[in-house]
Protein backbone atom coordinates (compact mmCIF):
# COMPACT_ATOMS: atom_id res chain seq x y z
CA UNK A 1 0.00 0.00 0.00
CA UNK A 2 1.38 3.72 -0.38
CA UNK A 3 0.26 6.95 0.19
CA UNK A 4 0.65 10.78 -1.14
CA UNK A 5 1.54 11.25 2.15
CA UNK A 6 5.53 11.60 3.16
CA UNK A 7 5.92 8.44 4.97
CA UNK A 8 8.63 7.27 7.03
CA UNK A 9 9.04 4.53 8.40
CA UNK A 10 10.10 3.79 12.67
CA UNK A 11 11.82 0.41 13.69
CA UNK A 12 11.02 0.94 16.86
CA UNK A 13 12.03 -1.45 20.21
CA UNK A 14 9.68 -2.99 21.83
CA UNK A 15 6.76 -0.81 23.61
CA UNK A 16 6.42 2.32 25.51
CA UNK A 17 6.08 5.55 23.87
CA UNK A 18 5.28 4.45 19.72
CA UNK A 19 2.30 6.24 20.32
CA UNK A 20 3.48 9.84 19.62
CA UNK A 21 4.34 8.42 16.28
CA UNK A 22 0.68 8.90 15.17
CA UNK A 23 0.43 11.73 17.38
CA UNK A 24 2.62 13.24 15.84
CA UNK A 25 1.38 11.94 12.30
CA UNK A 26 -1.67 13.92 12.86
CA UNK A 27 -0.43 17.28 13.48
CA UNK A 28 2.13 17.10 10.56
CA UNK A 29 -0.25 15.49 8.04
CA UNK A 30 2.71 12.71 7.83
CA UNK A 31 2.19 8.85 7.45
CA UNK A 32 4.76 7.55 10.36
CA UNK A 33 4.22 3.91 10.28
CA UNK A 34 5.55 1.74 13.73
CA UNK A 35 6.81 -1.90 13.31
CA UNK A 36 8.30 -3.19 16.51
CA UNK A 37 11.56 -5.07 17.21
CA UNK A 38 11.84 -7.31 20.29
CA UNK A 39 14.54 -7.84 22.34
CA UNK A 40 15.12 -7.29 26.65
CA UNK A 41 14.44 -3.63 27.32
CA UNK A 42 17.47 -3.38 29.73
CA UNK A 43 19.80 -0.19 29.74
CA UNK A 44 22.73 -2.27 29.08
CA UNK A 45 25.05 -2.41 26.64
CA UNK A 46 25.30 -5.82 26.05
CA UNK A 47 21.71 -5.95 25.76
CA UNK A 48 21.82 -2.81 23.57
CA UNK A 49 23.76 -4.31 21.20
CA UNK A 50 21.73 -6.75 20.45
CA UNK A 51 18.63 -4.99 20.34
CA UNK A 52 20.47 -3.30 17.72
CA UNK A 53 21.72 -6.00 15.46
CA UNK A 54 21.02 -6.47 11.81
CA UNK A 55 18.76 -9.18 11.83
CA UNK A 56 16.45 -7.53 14.30
CA UNK A 57 16.62 -4.40 12.29
CA UNK A 58 15.98 -6.10 8.98
CA UNK A 59 12.81 -7.71 10.61
CA UNK A 60 11.53 -4.18 10.91
CA UNK A 61 12.52 -2.99 7.90
CA UNK A 62 10.58 -5.96 6.18
CA UNK A 63 7.48 -5.04 7.70
CA UNK A 64 7.55 -1.75 7.23
CA UNK A 65 7.81 -2.14 3.06
CA UNK A 66 4.33 -2.57 2.93
CA UNK A 67 3.72 1.26 3.29
CA UNK A 68 6.23 2.69 1.21
CA UNK A 69 8.34 4.99 3.19
CA UNK A 70 10.45 7.57 1.60
CA UNK A 71 12.87 7.25 5.03
CA UNK A 72 13.28 4.90 7.78
CA UNK A 73 14.53 5.53 10.86
CA UNK A 74 15.95 3.19 13.97
CA UNK A 75 14.06 4.86 16.15
CA UNK A 76 15.86 4.09 19.27
CA UNK A 77 18.71 6.49 20.37
CA UNK A 78 20.83 3.74 23.09
CA UNK A 79 20.40 1.09 20.87
CA UNK A 80 22.27 2.83 17.93
CA UNK A 81 24.73 4.92 20.45
CA UNK A 82 26.16 2.09 21.81
CA UNK A 83 27.58 1.06 18.57
CA UNK A 84 29.99 4.19 18.59
CA UNK A 85 30.20 6.54 16.18
CA UNK A 86 31.83 4.42 13.21
CA UNK A 87 29.46 1.48 14.94
CA UNK A 88 26.16 3.73 14.28
CA UNK A 89 27.02 4.99 10.44
CA UNK A 90 27.55 0.94 9.66
CA UNK A 91 24.43 -0.26 11.41
CA UNK A 92 22.32 2.67 9.48
CA UNK A 93 23.82 1.26 5.71
CA UNK A 94 23.73 -1.82 5.89
CA UNK A 95 19.45 -1.29 6.78
CA UNK A 96 19.41 0.98 4.24
CA UNK A 97 20.69 -1.42 2.00
CA UNK A 98 17.62 -3.56 3.27
CA UNK A 99 15.46 -0.97 2.84
CA UNK A 100 16.60 0.31 -0.46
CA UNK A 101 15.66 4.60 0.99
CA UNK A 102 17.38 6.74 2.89
CA UNK A 103 17.93 5.16 6.59
CA UNK A 104 19.47 6.68 9.92
CA UNK A 105 18.83 6.32 13.28
CA UNK A 106 17.60 8.42 16.50
CA UNK A 107 21.06 9.38 17.60
CA UNK A 108 22.27 10.62 14.38
CA UNK A 109 19.02 12.41 14.35
CA UNK A 110 20.49 14.33 17.48
CA UNK A 111 23.10 15.47 15.64
CA UNK A 112 21.81 16.38 12.57
CA UNK A 113 19.23 18.34 14.82
CA UNK A 114 21.96 20.30 16.48
CA UNK A 115 23.82 21.37 13.21
CA UNK A 116 20.19 22.83 11.79
CA UNK A 117 20.18 24.81 14.86
CA UNK A 118 23.83 26.10 14.72
CA UNK A 119 24.43 25.17 18.22
CA UNK A 120 27.19 23.05 19.78
CA UNK A 121 27.32 23.40 23.48
CA UNK A 122 25.09 21.13 25.11
CA UNK A 123 23.61 19.48 28.29
CA UNK A 124 21.77 16.20 28.26
CA UNK A 125 19.25 14.50 30.69
CA UNK A 126 19.50 11.04 29.32
CA UNK A 127 16.85 8.33 31.81
CA UNK A 128 19.73 5.89 31.18
CA UNK A 129 22.28 3.92 34.23
CA UNK A 130 25.61 6.71 34.21
CA UNK A 131 27.54 3.80 32.12
CA UNK A 132 25.10 3.81 29.40
CA UNK A 133 24.70 7.71 29.75
CA UNK A 134 28.49 8.06 29.37
CA UNK A 135 28.64 6.38 26.33
CA UNK A 136 25.85 9.06 24.29
CA UNK A 137 28.11 11.99 25.92
CA UNK A 138 31.19 10.29 23.91
CA UNK A 139 28.92 9.52 20.93
CA UNK A 140 28.36 13.46 20.82
CA UNK A 141 31.72 14.24 21.91
CA UNK A 142 33.34 12.48 18.54
CA UNK A 143 30.70 14.59 16.33
CA UNK A 144 32.22 17.99 17.90
CA UNK A 145 29.12 18.95 20.12
CA UNK A 146 30.40 19.88 24.07
CA UNK A 147 28.59 17.94 26.42
CA UNK A 148 28.62 20.94 29.28
CA UNK A 149 26.66 18.30 31.78
CA UNK A 150 25.23 15.12 31.64
CA UNK A 151 22.93 13.16 33.94
CA UNK A 152 22.15 9.15 33.62
CA UNK A 153 19.00 9.14 35.88
CA UNK A 154 19.47 5.59 36.93
CA UNK A 155 16.69 3.69 35.10
CA UNK A 156 17.41 0.31 33.73
CA UNK A 157 14.27 -0.73 31.49
CA UNK A 158 12.37 1.09 28.40
CA UNK A 159 9.41 0.21 30.43
CA UNK A 160 10.08 1.87 33.30
CA UNK A 161 10.61 5.32 31.41
CA UNK A 162 7.67 4.80 29.22
CA UNK A 163 5.38 4.92 32.66
CA UNK A 164 6.83 8.49 33.51
CA UNK A 165 4.32 11.64 33.46
CA UNK A 166 4.49 14.45 31.68
CA UNK A 167 5.04 16.36 34.84
CA UNK A 168 7.75 13.58 35.48
CA UNK A 169 9.35 13.96 32.59
CA UNK A 170 9.86 17.75 32.88
CA UNK A 171 10.71 17.63 36.34
CA UNK A 172 13.51 15.86 34.95
CA UNK A 173 14.39 17.71 31.63
CA UNK A 174 14.32 21.06 33.93
CA UNK A 175 16.33 19.70 36.71
CA UNK A 176 19.29 18.48 34.57
CA UNK A 177 19.89 21.32 32.39
CA UNK A 178 22.73 23.55 32.51
CA UNK A 179 22.88 27.60 31.90
CA UNK A 180 25.95 27.05 29.73
CA UNK A 181 23.91 24.95 27.53
CA UNK A 182 22.56 26.52 24.19
CA UNK A 183 20.23 23.06 23.82
CA UNK A 184 19.02 20.80 26.10
CA UNK A 185 19.04 17.04 24.88
CA UNK A 186 16.86 14.60 26.32
CA UNK A 187 17.37 10.59 24.81
CA UNK A 188 15.19 7.80 25.04
CA UNK A 189 12.33 7.17 22.57
CA UNK A 190 10.99 5.07 25.53
CA UNK A 191 9.86 8.44 27.20
CA UNK A 192 6.83 10.58 26.22
CA UNK A 193 7.73 14.24 25.59
CA UNK A 194 6.17 16.11 23.01
CA UNK A 195 3.16 16.98 24.72
CA UNK A 196 5.46 18.78 26.68
CA UNK A 197 8.32 20.38 24.49
CA UNK A 198 6.62 23.55 24.29
CA UNK A 199 6.44 24.68 28.19
CA UNK A 200 10.00 22.93 28.51
CA UNK A 201 10.99 25.65 25.94
CA UNK A 202 9.48 28.44 27.29
CA UNK A 203 10.42 27.59 31.01
CA UNK A 204 14.11 27.11 30.17
CA UNK A 205 14.46 29.66 27.29
CA UNK A 206 16.78 27.44 25.15
CA UNK A 207 15.37 24.81 22.34
CA UNK A 208 15.11 21.02 23.18
CA UNK A 209 15.69 18.24 21.34
CA UNK A 210 13.88 14.97 22.74
CA UNK A 211 14.44 11.88 20.86
CA UNK A 212 11.26 10.59 19.39
CA UNK A 213 11.17 14.45 17.97
CA UNK A 214 14.62 14.26 16.58
CA UNK A 215 13.26 10.88 14.79
CA UNK A 216 10.59 12.12 13.52
CA UNK A 217 11.92 15.76 12.07
CA UNK A 218 14.93 14.10 10.41
CA UNK A 219 13.36 11.28 8.88
CA UNK A 220 11.19 13.49 7.25
CA UNK A 221 13.73 15.41 6.08
CA UNK A 222 15.28 12.27 4.54
CA UNK A 223 12.09 11.73 2.56
CA UNK A 224 12.62 15.14 1.35
CA UNK A 225 9.64 16.84 3.46
CA UNK A 226 9.46 19.99 5.88
CA UNK A 227 6.56 20.24 7.73
CA UNK A 228 6.11 23.39 9.67
CA UNK A 229 4.70 22.47 13.55
CA UNK A 230 5.74 24.91 16.20
CA UNK A 231 3.85 22.55 19.04
CA UNK A 232 6.60 20.11 18.55
CA UNK A 233 9.45 22.68 19.22
CA UNK A 234 11.91 24.93 17.97
CA UNK A 235 13.14 22.08 15.17
CA UNK A 236 9.75 21.99 13.93
CA UNK A 237 9.20 25.85 13.80
CA UNK A 238 11.97 26.30 11.70
CA UNK A 239 11.62 26.66 7.98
Amino acid sequence: MTTTRPTVGMVYPGHAAEDEYPAAARTLGVHLPVAHVYGTDLHAVAELLDLGSPDRLAGGAEQLAAHGPQAVMWACTSGSFVYGPEGARDQVAELARRTGVPTSSTSLAFVAGLEALGSARVAVAATYPRVVADLFGEFLAAAGVEVVSLTGAGIDTAAEVGTLGPDEVAELAVRHDHPRAEVLLVPDTAMRTLDVLPRLEARLGKPVLTANQVTIWYGLRLAGARPHAPTLGTLFARK
